[in-house]
């Protein structure tokens, strides 16, 4: 999620330049480390021989710079991936050196108008290594937190495994490993060998593609494919899967498309053979579907083979011709007992071969699971009655036979299991849904060689490309991120955002792939497909939160360690203590009848003791809610990032608010300029405005807007594009020329206009350049902080000229947010680089009384860790870099969705809309899901707590109650389904509503 942008940032970097405007600089990379930037994906995404450069750039004075030496660089054909550092001067660069070399990155970086050399550090002549793959794998055969634990200690061990999360509720498994000291097919052995099936699904290689392929049965028809594949430019390595009809092919993404990839081999074998992109979610899918469908047609097999055995033992003896016939003798055995015998044999071992073959595995590898459970239950019946049949048929007593114990007890394990796998489809539902918004197909428009549209053409939405032209008509869906070029329409990004009212989108509006086109036809030209739409990114930041563990998760994996073990021992006494009681005739032989025994009738105990047993239901009581309530949070457009984040927010304390962008709009507006000298009003704003032009930052926007609205209102074309056009006409003859252009960190910039010296900043500024305030400028400026605005203070030439008043409204739910925490008992805290006056004036219209002002960006991180100490649980939330060391530093960090990329990375929570509610709703949602995991804990610890002593008979002296282990066996396979169920009550979640929260009645 590093580069996870959900909708365009405004503004670029620089100090403030007003009163106290640390909290301004925005953009600015304060984290000073480009090392830890370079961890973002690869730009160009070829996976060859790496280089890596370090070079120092001077000239660079704010984020805009930084912006402007990224893109230069970036935009060599070659270059990697580059970051630069604001603080340091440095700059980062990674690149093919068949490509591009050292002296063309440098040129790049002189041609921006900055000053670069190598640093002596630089590896230059060193290939990068490769860095580590982040691989999804499919494990089959889980059925406890036992066998989590077990998988995942297995991968750890292996060499070159960085790391291993392995999900229960999704059957999948993450794996972080080192390409260079190990594959994804050795990954997928050592968990084959463990026991568990596995399948690789899809990997962070950005440069390998699995295609699916029709008309490939024969080895002719691949060695022909091969032959055309062998042709191809671009390609690195390809190998052709006949019995699975698939390609899996390396490429590089900068000399081949995957589009031209799938033509080729169409065109190339003259239609014989077609390629689509398989599309590993839909793979995912049909692999649940599967699973349900194999566990359906067990269940089917072991019902309709356990039902003639309990009939024949419970129905048949009370039908007098059918009675006749199972007392038949048939050699030494009773016709019924021999019936019995060979369909239960069915049932004992080849419907229930997946309880031995599981158990087997398990107890290989020294970990116990239900699995064993099962399997000495069944067995132990299986045993007894065939020993018990033997024995009759060779001395003729008949002792008791209990066949239809084990059948039934794999029939309602099978039931439970089919129960659960279709549970916990549902609880992956959100996934499903976030994956069936992109369109199957798109329309492409073709271009000739002079850039005219020619015609149209229906494409695989899988095979979009940068830069392509799509159309996209009323009705449909958007297929992939993109900017429009032509048309105008209303779009329904609620799929998305969580945002009911459609959003206006007209020429050069960004639109979201997966969103719904309502009224008129768009022309789109793609920027994001792939793994780098924000719908991929949403999904896989659903799929990593769902993957994580919650810290209460620990219990449950500590108790599923020692349970079976535990549960034996207590099947074992029990038998011990009624064999032992009954032998030395401590209860009357009348509590069994006269064709049992004591050891038939303390056996029945033991068994429905292992049967009742189960762990599966506290290993599925966290992961299925989680699992639930991200997705949940996804429709609700809360992002969550993990497990942990979602335990940490429910005891949430203290909400700290950034002021600039999350508790305002983040859209400066001049209010007032007023002039205390001789100069004219018209005059003064085309000095700041010429001085200010030089910056991107979003208070520079406002003055010179404010400034250009005053010389030419009325005087622009009506149309929107003419009134652009003609703007930055004007723009290029109206300023006056400013030189030597700086910023001053923390207090403002400063520049030359005409050879003189012109400030712009707060008073710090002023009092070091020694310009002295007049007393009515100074009157004035406390009036504008009292009102929450901004005071920007402008020097000419040594003298105090004028200032400009900048207010940055409010957001509309900015104040009933607040006061709906305070009735959540949470208490709210604003941290503002603003000077204290604008601060305190923010902070009582929004309601907050506890405020820090006048914190550097490096400061938040410290007032954070302030409010930690006393233990408290501590929320932070904000939008821009400098955010980001306080909301790493946060016990939950919330970054508002337009924010900038390293806020979001550092965050917990992404709130897409940038609605200060879903502050509200994250918390709430936290809460009701711990809430839901402790019920579940409750119910599968009460449920072994009470079944066990029940199935070992601790009621049957008092109220002559016994359990058959059948019956047992039924109760453990509906206990996990119960869990599971109570989870996905979660999907009934709603979002508080503030009147509700406020206690409001709306009349």
């Amino acid at each position: 999620m590093a580069h996870l942008q959900l909708s365009s940032v405004g503004g670029g970097g620089r100090s403030a330049a007003a009163g106290g405007g640390g909290d301004d600089m925005e953009d600015v990379a304060l984290l000073g480390s480009y090392d830890e930037e370079m961890g973002a994906p690869a730009m160009g995404g070829g996976a060859g021989e790496e280089e890596e450069a370090h070079v120092r750039v001077t000239g660079m004075t704010c984020s805009a710079c930084t912006r402007a030496v990224e893109g230069a660089v970036s935009a060599r054909r070659g270059v990697r991936r580059v970051a630069v550092s604001l603080l340091q001067n440095r700059a980062r660069v990674v690149f093919d050196p068949a490509l591009v070399k050292v002296e063309d990155i440098i040129e790049a970086i002189e041609d921006a108008g900055f000053d670069a050399e190598i640093l002596p550090d630089s590896a230059v002549s060193q290939p990068k290594s490769q860095k580590a793959l982040s691989a999804q794998f499919r494990i089959g055969g889980m059925t406890c937190a036992n066998c989590v634990n077990s998988v995942e200690g297995i991968l750890r061990k292996l060499p070159g495994i960085k790391g291993a999360v392995v999900a229960l509720a999704t059957s999948l498994g993450e794996v972080e490993y080192d390409p260079s000291a190990i594959n994804k097919d050795d990954i997928v052995q050592a968990i084959e060998d463990a026991g568990f099936e596995a399948e690789f699904l899809q990997s962070s290689e950005q440069d390998k593609i699995l295609l699916g392929l029709t008309g490939v049965h024969t080895e002719i028809d691949a060695d022909m494919l091969h032959d055309i594949l062998k042709k191809m430019a671009g390609l690195r390595q390809f190998g052709v899967n006949t019995t699975l009809s698939e390609v899996e092919i390396v490429f590089d993404p900068e000399a081949v498309g995957l589009r031209s990839i799938v033509d080729t081999i169409e065109t190339e074998s003259n239609g014989r053979f077609r390629a689509h992109v398989q599309n590993p979610y839909s793979r995912g899918a049909s692999n649940d579907a599967h699973e349900a469908s194999k566990m359906l047609h067990l269940l089917r097999t072991s019902l309709f083979l356990s039902i003639p055995v309990f009939f024949i033992r419970m129905v048949c003896p009370s039908i007098p011709f059918i009675s006749t016939l199972i007392l038949m003798h048939c050699g030494p055995f009773l016709m019924g007992d021999l019936v019995n015998w060979i369909l239960v044999s069915i049932v004992q071992f080849v419907v229930g071969k997946r309880f031995y073959v599981a158990a087997y595995r398990a107890l290989r590898h020294g970990s116990t699971n239900m699995d064993v459970l099962v399997v000495l239950g069944t067995t132990a019946s299986y045993v007894y009655s065939v020993c018990a049949l033997l024995y009759g048929a060779f001395t003729g007593f008949q002792p008791p036979i209990y066949f239809e114990t084990s059948a039934m007890i794999i029939t309602f394990v099978l039931f439970g299991k089919y129960l659960e796998v279709l549970a916990k489809g549902k609880t992956s539902e959100a996934i499903k849904k976030l994956v069936e918004l992109v369109p199957a197909t798109a329309i492409l428009l073709l271009k000739d060689k002079e850039g005219k549209f020619t015609g149209e053409r229906e494409i695989d939405a899988l095979l979009v490309q940068p830069g392509d032209v799509l159309k996209v008509l009323p009705g449909s869906k958007v297929p992939s991120d993109g900017v429009v070029l032509w048309g105008t329409s209303h779009i329904n990004e609620s799929m998305i955002t969580g945002e009911s009212a459609p959003m206006l989108k007209e020429v050069s509006s960004v639109v979201i792939g997966g969103t719904i086109n309502l009224h008129g036809v768009l022309h789109v030209q793609a920027t994001k497909v792939g793994s780098g739409t924000v719908l991929s990114q949403i999904i896989s930041l659903v799929e990593t939160a769902q993957m994580s563990k919650a810290p209460i998760q620990k219990f449950a994996d500590y108790v599923a360690s020692i349970f079976v073990p535990i549960v034996i021992t207590l099947s074992i006494l029990t038998f011990s203590v009624w064999f032992l009681c009954g032998s030395f005739g401590a209860y009357p032989h009348s509590w069994f009848d006269g064709t049992s025994n004591c050891f038939v009738f303390s056996l029945m105990f033991s068994i429905s003791v292992v049967v009742i047993a189960c762990p599966c239901a506290l290993g599925l009581a966290t992961p299925t809610a989680v699992m639930v309530a991200t997705g949940i949070g996804a429709n609700h457009g809360v992002l969550v990032k993990g497990g942990d984040a979602l335990e940490r927010a429910q005891n949430v304390n203290y909400v700290v608010f950034d002021k600039t962008g999350t508790l305002t709009q983040g859209k400066a507006v001049v209010t007032t300029a007023k002039v205390f000298s001789g100069m004219d009003l018209g005059d003064f704003l085309t000095l700041v405005a010429s001085a200010e032009a030089s910056s991107e930052h979003p208070l520079a926007k406002a003055v010179l807007d404010y400034a250009f609205h005053f010389h030419f209102f009325g005087k622009l074309p009506s149309s929107k594009d003419g009134m652009q056009q003609r703007k930055e006409q004007i723009l290029s003859q109206w300023l006056l020329e400013a030189e030597d252009f700086s910023v001053v960190p923390g207090k403002g910039v400063q520049c030359l206009i005409n050879e003189k010296k012109v400030l712009i900043g707060n008073r710090a500024l002023m009092s070091e350049n020694g310009v002295s305030i007049p007393p009515e400028a100074e009157s004035f400026l406390v009036d504008l902080e009292m009102n929450a605005k901004t005071g920007i203070l402008v020097a000419y030439d040594s003298s105090f000229v004028g200032l400009m008043g900048i207010a940055d409204p409010l957001k509309r739910e900015a104040a009933v947010v607040v006061e709906g925490l305070k009735k959540m008992g949470i208490h709210p805290v604003m941290l503002t680089g603003d000077n204290w006056r604008t601060a305190q004036a923010v902070a009582k219209e929004v309601g907050i009384e506890d405020v820090r002002a006048e914190v550097m960006p490096a400061g938040k991180a410290d007032v954070v860790r302030s409010l930690q100490k006393d233990g408290s649980i501590v929320a932070m939330v904000g939008d821009g870099i400098n955010d980001s060391p306080a909301l790493a530093a946060a016990d939950v960090g919330m970054a508002i969705g337009g924010g900038t990329d390293i806020a979001i990375e550092a965050a917990d929570y992404v709130l897409v809309r940038n609605n200060l509610e879903d502050v509200i709703t994250a918390i709430d949602l936290s809460r009701k899901t711990f809430n839901r995991i402790r019920w579940n804990y409750f119910f599968a610890m009460a449920y072994n707590v009470v079944a066990i002593p029940v199935a070992a008979g601790a009621l049957f002296p008092v109220t002559g109650l016994q359990m058959p282990p059948w019956l047992a066996g039924a109760c453990m396979a509906f206990s996990s389904v119960s869990v599971v169920c109570s989870s996905l009550l979660l999907r009934r979640y709603r979002k508080p509503r503030l009147t509700t929260v406020l206690q409001i009645t709306v009349e």
